[in-house]
């Protein structure tokens, strides 16, 4: 099936959608003043004359302003469109079906209908609640974007661990994961969230992958804000799935291997300590903890990069071994089963979906879905993997139900009473 064939099928569903909806717009303003409905049908096919146009010189024009940050939000937008027309016309379908077995049952109760038929009129009042249920994720979509997609919130744990040395009980650790840093559309606020961070001066910091989006020239803009991001015990890092540009085309093997370069460079200048499949020992008071860092590795669809084995190696004797990996799926897949005296591991990569309801103990999110471990801390016996909810996002640019997330672990010493 060619490009012209899908637009041209794409077109024909958002018209229909647009039609469809429209009828129900008009008699939810039926009896208003005839200035109001001629916003509603100017406004209303205006929007989607722009939207047919930017499907069409996107697909088969030259679109090389549309991109980045630009694409994003323009599709977004358009998806947000669409997304509520259909939650509304969910409920307009639904009373035009009611509508229409009560017209067929009315053509057997009376055999003989009027000349005027037995037409049964829509409802006024389904029209006016469908388009409250189609305002409704508009609405609050729109508002995950203006308000959520920044609005960075604290998630603090602590963290009992049995063969903590002494030196280190009570030591803070900041986790920020999930950057995305080719989604960002507002830097000033991006500055405000790392500063929040290192108002919390922890003792270490991790950060646990997707720094980009595709490319690595998406953070050139951004080190010398990340960069800010420091910690008496260091910094130290590791790659997400985004990582490596596996979701690009490239020109050549070279291109894309001369990117995951400059994604390595990245880390450098922001004085992160990247672990590739590689440990380092942080020392206390003559005592010492390892820190194991595995490139990409999950249970599901995606590449894996990873080499526990190699991130291992060298650290049998630790006391503690705290694991960096991007992909929560690995704890059930490899940690547990096979490596249990990693005593805590620290994940992110679900952003819990960047939507989802959070009400005291209670946590839904569609992200449960596809992983167990989704967001938050989880403990089966002495190990522990805590998930971050992501610093940033990709996709939807918002964030509803589901804030971004700045973590800060503390540890402690033995058994939690």
């Amino acid at each position: 099936m060619n490009r012209i064939l899908i637009i041209s099928l794409l077109l024909a569903v958002l018209f229909a959608i647009d039609w469809y909806v429209y009828q129900g717009a008009l008699l939810a303003i039926k009896g208003t003043s005839n200035s109001l409905r001629n916003v509603v049908k100017y406004g209303y096919w205006s929007l989607t004359v722009i939207t047919f146009s930017i499907i069409i010189f996107y697909n088969f024009g030259n679109p090389d302003w549309l991109k980045g940050t630009s694409r994003s939000l323009i599709f977004t937008g358009i998806f947000i469109n669409y997304f509520s027309k259909v939650f509304a016309a969910i409920f307009l379908f639904g009373g035009d079906l009611v509508r229409g077995v009560k017209w067929v049952v009315s053509l057997f109760q009376n055999p003989s209908p009027s000349a005027g038929g037995n037409t049964i009129p829509r409802s006024e009042f389904l029209a006016k609640t469908a388009m409250v249920a189609g305002t409704l994720p508009l609405v609050a979509m729109s508002w995950g974007i203006i308000s959520g997609a920044h609005d960075y919130r604290f998630r603090r744990k602590t963290i009992y661990l049995p063969n903590l040395p002494k030196s280190f009980d009570g030591i803070t650790i900041g986790q920020v994961s999930d950057i995305h840093s080719g989604s960002f559309f507002n830097k000033t606020a991006v500055k405000g969230g790392v500063e929040m961070m290192m108002k919390e001066k922890p003792d270490l910091l991790f950060f646990t992958g997707d720094l980009v989006n595709n490319e690595s020239s998406e953070v050139e803009e951004y080190i010398n804000i990340f960069d800010k991001l420091k910690a008496p015990l260091g910094v130290y890092s590791v790659t997400g799935n985004h990582d490596y540009g596996d979701y690009k085309n490239w020109s050549s093997q070279a291109e894309k291997q001369q990117n995951f370069k400059d994604l390595i460079e990245a880390h450098r200048l922001m004085n992160y300590d990247l672990l590739m499949n590689e440990n380092r020992y942080i020392e206390l008071g003559g005592e010492k903890v390892a820190i194991l860092g595995n490139e990409n590795w999950g249970a599901g669809r995606f590449a894996k990069y990873g080499d526990l084995s190699k991130a291992y190696e060298g650290t049998e004797e630790a006391a503690v071994k705290i694991l960096l990996s991007h992909d929560p799926s690995h704890w059930d897949a490899q940690v547990k089963p096979n490596y249990k005296d990693i005593d805590l591991m620290f994940a992110g990569h679900t952003h819990g979906f960047q939507f989802g309801v959070e009400l005291g103990d209670f946590k839904w999110s569609p992200s449960q879905y596809a992983y167990k471990q989704w967001a938050g801390l989880y403990t089966e016996g002495n190990q522990h993997l805590y998930v971050n909810r992501g610093f940033g996002y990709i996709g939807y640019p918002g964030r509803v139900g589901m804030p971004p997330e700045l973590t800060i672990i503390t540890l402690k010493s033995g058994n939690k009473v």
